[in-house]
């Protein structure tokens, strides 16, 4: 068994518009229902929606396939936008499944209710908004809920 734990420090939030200001680097990525404030330029994120990884994340939120699924959950007002962490790629899938069997994005599918792998542990830091911030997952079975503890 390969307990491991990951130190995530993700980086700025971008809207929509600006996604090609996202670090063309492997990693994971979420996406927000947010809004926006022009005058003070920031985003006030609402919802989580999704949480993905890939060996170049620029190029992934490029053109996803699941934007229409994420904008039908928008309310008026409402805009999308991305946070990031840089991963090495060996790892993407394993943080990706950990974010997601914790937090259940609603446009998630895979990893909602299995975690397929060992006891892993991550602590997020920086753009981390409606992420917890210190959380440990185990390996599921048959389905069952393996959370081990977390804020």
């Amino acid at each position: 068994m390969t307990k491991l734990k990951f130190d995530l420090d993700f980086l700025g939030y971008w809207r929509y518009v600006n996604r090609a200001g996202i670090p063309d680097k492997s990693g994971v990525y979420c996406v927000y229902a947010s809004t926006y404030n022009p005058d003070a330029k920031t985003v006030d994120l609402k919802r989580l929606l999704y949480i993905g990884e890939s060996e170049n994340m620029r190029e992934r939120l490029e053109n996803h396939e699941r934007l229409e699924d994420w904008e039908k959950l928008l309310k008026p007002g409402e805009i999308i936008s991305f946070s990031c962490v840089k991963v090495d790629a060996y790892y993407c899938e394993r943080v990706e499944a950990a974010l997601i069997f914790k937090h259940k994005p609603p446009t998630n599918v895979e990893y909602v209710n299995n975690f397929p792998y060992d006891e892993t542990t991550i602590s997020t830091t920086g753009c981390n908004a409606l992420l917890s911030p210190y959380f440990t997952v185990s390996r599921t079975t048959s389905g069952r809920s393996a959370l081990l503890g977390g804020w």
